[in-house]
């Protein structure tokens, strides 16, 4: 028998230990059936050994050794289905033969971010994605325009996927317990397949504005543009420059996109 895992700091490892909870976040993948689920950071399987019971391939990618060993010993169902990787550098064309699957997990903290970015990058892949986050910044992913948490995270997710906010979990159902709570969320794709404007002038213009959120567009957009080549007059002195990024829908950003984007032409 494998002994337990220690949870390492230097992971961001904080295990659940409230085995209600961990069967609730299971479920949150019913929300997208018929697809293999992918799980991330499974640890000693707390949630794992809920979603190996669903009539579903499960695949577990795991970056700590002792973890893996640990899954190894405890899931032999699921031996040959344990990849022992860091999930920010997998090719996810490759984990289920490039069919689409469900993401989800006690997602490490320091790294979630990263982990919805990857999401984004790969979002005709992955339909649906759930899991655990720091609530923090699950708030910050459900925001709506005019919210002071309203932000890069919000938009970018928003624009492809309908977010939900499930519930939230205390601090002192972990082993080690976290300083902050934790929320779980459901990420959908939603039916937008084009957004309309340059994808990638959209993520740079959002991340932009937002990296000067108090100040008004006109200032902040400034930052799109070269020197050489400074906006038009008549592209500062429309109405939409004198609102803050965080005043902003989703349409409205594609709108502004495409404004500089004709302008850099």
């Amino acid at each position: 028998m494998v002994k337990r895992v220690r949870p390492k700091k230097n992971l961001g490892q904080h295990f659940l230990t409230d085995l209600d909870i961990a069967r609730r976040i299971a479920d949150t993948v019913d929300a997208c059936p018929d697809i293999p689920v992918l799980e991330i950071g499974p640890g000693m399987g707390v949630l794992t050994q809920y979603l190996v019971k669903k009539p579903r391939e499960v695949k577990a990618v795991e970056i700590d050794k002792e973890s893996v060993a640990y899954l190894q010993e405890n899931f032999p169902s699921l031996r040959d289905n344990i990849i022992s990787d860091d999930f920010l550098r997998m090719d996810l064309t490759k984990v289920f033969g490039g069919r689409q699957f469900v993401l989800t997990g006690n997602y490490p903290y320091d790294i979630s971010s990263q982990i919805f970015f990857k999401m984004l990058d790969n979002k005709d892949l992955i339909p649906c994605c759930t899991g655990m986050i720091q609530r923090e910044v699950a708030q910050r992913i459900a925001a709506e325009p005019g919210n002071k948490t309203y932000g890069i995270l919000s938009i970018l997710i928003q624009a492809w996927y309908n977010v939900e906010y499930l519930f939230t979990v205390d601090e002192n159902v972990f082993n080690p317990p976290p300083k902050v709570k934790s929320a779980v969320i459901r990420m959908t794709r939603n039916s937008t397949t084009d957004l309309g404007c340059d994808w990638q002038l959209f993520r740079r213009l959002v991340k932009t504005v937002f990296n000067q959120r108090r100040k008004m567009l006109r200032v902040s957009l400034k930052q799109m543009f070269s020197a050489e080549r400074q906006p038009s007059d008549g592209f500062c002195q429309q109405d939409i420059m004198t609102k803050r990024p965080e005043q902003l829908s989703i349409p409205q950003f594609v709108e502004l996109t495409n404004m500089v984007a004709k302008e850099l032409e």
